[in-house]
């Protein structure tokens, strides 16, 4: 395994912020919490390009950000801050999502986790926006699609990624699948979007009511995205993962466990060939919760056994996986 971690972290935020350094610090111990150090390759990520940014973003919002940051920073929206720092951790961050997929080229491992932060699935192509700068999964779906591959992004975020969607809305090429809590920020990921122009049915959003649990998202997984997925046939997956599911998260309601999220993570690996698989951290805000839940998803990508909690049931948000699959024709 390579995990691309990005250990100079100057993104700096106010002390009340849920996102904070405190956070890659518990996601990173999930390695260590489930045995896997001596499978671990640690890299300090190089800081994406300007014109690999631009892929998913106006050059125009691009500079704005590096301006706000030389300046010494301040409130981009009511929930997304930056400092002088944030320029180059933000980058560093999506440009771990990029060595990830050259490192999976090269044969160097089996499996990369881009661990970083600020988060990126909210960031749209001219604004920052709900923690995120800069869409770190976007940046690698679309420098796969410009090689000419197809790749899905399946978001299993609490929060719909509405800028990963709306990046991607248009673009066959992209598949972008979300499971998220509903009503929720950012209000967008409703059923009915299902891609726009040549990216129609390119785009599946699961909208689950709080109190959803793992049985309801594992016959979502095997009843609905699985078949979109193989349906659409691509040659990556991406898994943006934010661990804000979990039950003992404190800024939403679902119900999810660590073994939850190893049972989502091993139905996805098989839908593509080895090594063509990239877990990028997405949010996630008790820290216990998200070492286990790493550690558990990692753990269970590489074979392992590491469990801390068993999966979760409850029953609740099944009519949404009825929908989809007659929506979907699945």
């Amino acid at each position: 395994m390579v995990f691309a971690a990005a250990d100079h972290d100057e993104h700096a935020t106010p002390d009340w912020h849920p996102e904070h350094r405190g956070r890659l610090d518990a996601a990173l111990a999930g390695v260590h919490e489930a045995g896997l150090d001596d499978a671990t390759v640690w890299r300090t990520p190089d800081q994406v390009s300007i014109d690999d940014l631009e892929l998913v973003h106006d050059r125009d919002y691009v500079l704005e950000v590096e301006r706000f940051c030389a300046a010494g920073g301040g409130e981009l929206d009511p929930d997304t801050v930056a400092t002088e720092g944030s320029w180059a951790t933000a980058r560093r961050s999506a440009g771990a999502v990029l060595d990830a997929i050259a490192a999976l080229r090269a044969g160097e491992c089996d499996v990369a986790f881009a661990g970083g932060r600020p988060p990126g699935h909210h960031a749209v192509r001219d604004r920052a926006m709900g923690f995120c700068l800069f869409n770190n999964a976007a940046v690698g779906a679309a420098k796969i699609a410009t090689a000419g591959e197809r790749v899905a992004v399946v978001d299993w975020d609490v929060h719909h990624g509405n800028g990963t969607q709306d990046i991607f809305y248009d673009d066959p090429n992209v598949l972008y699948v979300s499971t998220h809590e509903a009503p929720l920020y950012p209000g967008t990921g409703l059923l009915r979007e299902t891609g726009g122009g040549a990216g129609r049915g390119a785009n599946l959003n699961l909208p689950f009511p709080a109190g959803t649990a793992g049985d309801t998202f594992r016959a979502a997984f095997d009843e609905v995205v699985i078949p979109v997925v193989e349906r659409f046939s691509p040659d990556w997956l991406i898994i943006s993962a934010g661990f804000d599911g979990h039950r003992d998260d404190p800024l939403a309601g679902l119900k999810l466990t660590a073994g939850d999220y190893a049972d989502m993570a091993r139905r996805l690996q098989s839908l593509v060939a080895a090594r063509r698989l990239v877990v990028v951290l997405e949010g996630g805000y008790d820290l216990s919760a998200l070492t286990h839940s790493v550690g558990s998803t990692l753990s269970a990508l590489v074979g392992g056994a590491y469990r801390p909690e068993t999966a979760s049931t409850g029953r609740v948000g099944m009519p949404t996986v009825t929908a989809a699959k007659q929506l979907w024709g699945v």
